[in-house]
Parts: C-alpha cells; sequence; structure tokens
C-alpha cells in the first residue's frame, strides 16, 4: 500500500519517520516475535532431556531453527497468513507454518513439539511483551534521550539567563531560563530511569496457569522450574500464578510512565509555545517554509504544537491499554487480543511527538532583549524580597506596606526607590535594596543547573 492511501497517518503521513517502529510492531513483527517464542521453547524444551523422544538438538539443528525468525522474510509472513486464512486463528498458523518449514530437515521427527501443552496465550503474552521490551530499549528511550540532553544543553547554556515567571498568569518571582528548562530535564530523567529500570512478566504455564497438560504428559518434571527459566532465559521476569493468561499488569505500569513521560512533554510544549507567544523566545526562519497560507509574516511553532497533540493521541491509546488489560472476565476473555496490537500505535505517537521536539529546540533561540525588557516593565516583582528583609530589620506590618504600594499595579524603578529612600534603612541595607533589580533578582537559579 501506498502510504497516501494509509487509513492511519503513523503508515501514511509520518511513515518515513516511524520506520524503525515496523519491525516491532507491524503484523509482519508480531509473527517474527511469536515463532522466536516457539522456537526458543522448542531449543530449550529439547535441552533438558525430560521427553525421551524429542533427543536435544544439535548446534547445526539449532542454527536451523532459530534461522526461522532471525531470517523471518515478508514471504514467510505471507504464507503464514495464507494458513490463517484457513484456521481462523493466527497462533495456531504460526505452528502449521513451523512444522511446514521443518518438513524434510533433520528436525522434522521432532516437529509435534512445536507448541506442545501450550496455550496460546503463552506464546502471545511473551511476544508482545519482547516486542514492546525491544522497541523501548531500540527506539524510544533512544529518542527521550536525545530530548533530555537537547533540554539539558540548552538549560546550560541559558542558565543565567534572567526571565520574568508567570504565576497564576501573573508577574512572579524572576527565575533563569536554564533553570526553567532544568526542570523538564529533571522531571523526564525520572521517568526515563524508571522506564530503563522496569521488568515485564512473563507466564507459561499453560490453558488455565495450572500446568495442567504439561503435567499429565511429563507428571515427573518441574515444569515450574522450566518456565521462570525459560522466561528468565528471554529477559523478562516469570508470572507463576496467573489465569489463562498474564494480567498484564507489569505492561500497563509501563504505559503508564510512557504517558507520564507524555504529559511531561504537553506541559513543557505549552510553556515553550507561551515563551514563544510573549517573544521573548524566537524561532529561526527556514527558507521556503511557510507560517501561514493567507498571513506571509508567521513562523508558527507547529512542532511544539505537532508533538503536543501527539503526546495527547498516545495518551489516549496508552490510558485504555492501561485500564483495560489488567480486567479479563473469569480465567479469560478475548477483550485483551484487539487492544493489545495498538500498543505500538501508542508508542508511535510518542515517538512522533519526540521528534518534534528535538526538531523545534533547533529552531528556538531566546530573545535576550525581549527577555530583559520584559523584566524591565515589572518592578513590582522585587515587592517580595523588599518585605522579606523589612521582616528580617523588624518592621512591623512589611507585607501590608508592599502591598499597599504594588498589588495589582505595574511599578516602575522610580516609584520603588522612592518608597525605600522613604524607609530610612540603614546605610548598607538601603544601598542593597537600592541594588536589587528584576534582572538580578533570580536567588539561586543559576547554581541549579548542572552540566550536561
Amino acid at each position: 500500500m501506498h502510504p497516501l492511501e494509509a487509513i492511519s497517518p503513523l503508515d501514511g503521513r509520518y511513515q518515513e519517520k516511524l520506520q524503525q517502529l515496523a519491525a516491532f510492531f507491524s503484523e509482519m513483527g508480531l509473527m517474527r516475535y511469536r515463532v522466536r517464542v516457539e522456537v526458543e521453547y522448542l531449543i530449550a524444551l529439547s535441552a533438558t532431556k525430560a521427553v525421551a523422544e524429542l533427543k536435544p538438538l544439535t548446534p547445526k539443528e539449532t542454527r536451523l531453527v532459530r534461522d526461522l525468525y532471525e531470517q523471518f522474510t515478508l514471504t514467510d509472513a505471507q504464507r503464514i497468513k495464507e494458513i490463517e486464512s484457513t484456521t481462523k486463528h493466527d497462533v495456531k498458523a504460526i505452528e502449521y507454518f513451523l512444522k511446514e518449514k521443518l518438513h524434510n530437515t533433520p528436525v522434522e521427527s521432532r516437529r509435534e513439539f512445536i507448541h506442545f501443552a501450550l496455550t496460546s496465550e503463552d506464546v502471545n503474552n511473551i511476544a508482545y511483551s519482547l516486542m514492546w521490551q525491544d522497541a523501548k530499549q531500540a527506539v524510544y528511550l533512544s529518542a527521550l534521550q536525545s530530548v533530555i540532553k537537547k533540554l539539558h544543553e540548552f538549560a546550560w547554556a541559558h542558565r543565567a539567563q534572567p526571565m520574568l515567571s508567570l504565576t497564576h498568569g501573573q508577574s512572579a518571582t524572576p527565575t533563569t531560563v536554564g533553570k526553567e528548562f532544568m526542570v523538564f530535564v529533571e522531571r523526564l530523567q525520572r521517568q526515563l530511569d524508571q522506564l530503563d529500570r522496569h521488568a515485564l512478566l512473563g507466564k507459561f504455564s499453560g490453558a488455565t496457569g495450572t500446568w495442567g497438560a504439561q503435567s499429565v504428559a511429563l507428571p515427573k518434571f518441574d515444569w515450574k522450574k522450566f518456565s521462570k527459566a525459560f522466561i528468565v532465559s528471554l529477559q523478562l521476569q516469570p508470572n507463576v500464578i496467573t489465569t489463562q493468561i498474564e494480567p498484564h499488569d507489569s505492561i500497563a505500569e509501563e504505559y503508564h510512565m510512557m504517558s507520564r513521560v507524555n504529559t511531561i512533554l504537553i506541559d513543557f510544549c505549552r510553556d515553550l509555545w507561551m515563551y514563544i507567544s510573549r517573544g521573548i523566545f524566537a524561532q529561526q526562519r527556514k527558507a521556503g517554509e511557510v507560517g501561514s497560507s493567507a498571513m506571509p509574516h508567521k513562523i508558527n511553532p507547529i512542532f511544539f504544537e505537532n508533538a503536543e497533540g501527539n503526546c495527547g493521541l498516545a495518551n489516549a491509546i496508552l490510558t485504555h491499554l492501561a485500564e483495560k488489560l489488567p480486567i479479563s472476565r473469569m480465567q479469560r476473555d478475548l477483550t485483551d487480543s484487539t487492544v493489545l496490537r495498538n500498543q505500538g500505535v501508542a508508542m508511535g505517537y510518542s515517538v512522533l511527538a519526540l521528534q518534534n521536539i528535538i526538531n523545534a529546540m533547533s529552531r528556538v533561540a531566546i530573545n535576550p532583549s525581549a527577555l530583559h525588557q520584559e523584566l524591565d516593565a515589572h518592578w513590582e516583582v522585587l515587592a517580595e524580597p523588599i518585605q522579606t528583609v523589612l521582616r528580617a530589620k523588624g518592621f512591623n506590618h512589611p507585607y501590608e506596606m508592599l502591598k499597599e504600594l504594588t498589588r495589582g499595579e505595574v511599578i516602575d524603578r522610580t516609584t520603588l526607590h522612592a518608597f525605600i529612600a522613604k524607609l530610612k534603612l540603614p546605610k548598607k541595607d538601603e544601598k542593597r535594596l537600592l541594588q536589587l533589580t528584576p534582572m538580578n533578582y533570580t536567588g539561586l537559579a543559576a547554581t541549579l543547573v548542572t552540566k550536561p
């Protein structure tokens, strides 16, 4: 299908930007992960020597079966779809495909141990967790790290640049550009660390989580020990007590983590949008680009807006995934099957948002003159430090004094200095207050920014 014919913008408009995710989340990607689970199970089971009829695979035979997923092709995927058109069961189609591929090979006599005593969910829960885990490590976390690095470098470069802060949309205590960016660096890094450390669970215990068929077929074999070791070998953590399905709690936790990242990014994008709107941040012009079909002068903050929208779309899906998947009627229903197929869509919109923020930050620069002008227009922000100094000096009702002078007013330097002069402070304290300006009243802000 041509990208212009795609229903989803991820596979259409944004296909080139997200192509790397196809290897993990496409239908072909899901098939490959299912084949991987089936093949690795056959290898692991043969290595136990628990089944007399299943002799261990030789190194050459192991290579042969592993090639079935490591060399998985579009032709293989199409063949599985052909089989599924008859079976109407996607995992059974994988089993039949593997048996077909092993026909007339040295492994042919052991084909019936493919999917031995398993339920589809044993294969699916591991396949879906592996695809999410691999894509997270290979694509998502690196994109998030790039955003954090970009923001951190920007914070360091402008750590001492004064900026008027707004609380409730009103002029407040001045801050620095670098400190405000550092807030987002710290917030995002915390979420990244949690995502990187978090472990996904896997189950491999049969039709209702009892190892029923396994125990009948091989009653003396330690199936719990084997299943735990098998799951660990795939870099997942075993979940031993389950119904037919792995309850999805651990992957729901990751959806929530990614959703929090997106929420933080929405906050960031809206702040940057406002900084650009206030004129204290500027955007670079790009030759040939158009900001409006009617207004030639415009440079719109489209990449921040695009990122905000994509974060919202991702969170809508992530929230549904996290709320729906841990719920299943009795020992299982099938509602998780169709829902899980959309986890790649959620990651796709999340990655697209990260890409847009990186792009947006490459076009943004501070406007020092606008920053200075905005601060110089709001000397009333010094009411806070002045009343605090007066409190320290034993004045009566200093807060009320400054409130009377400044509340709801825009105060200039002349007015504020005249007020200070009437206080009859000791010369040292008066001089300290007269040297205070909206530009240098930034406290420890610059020291809060660490070097990247």
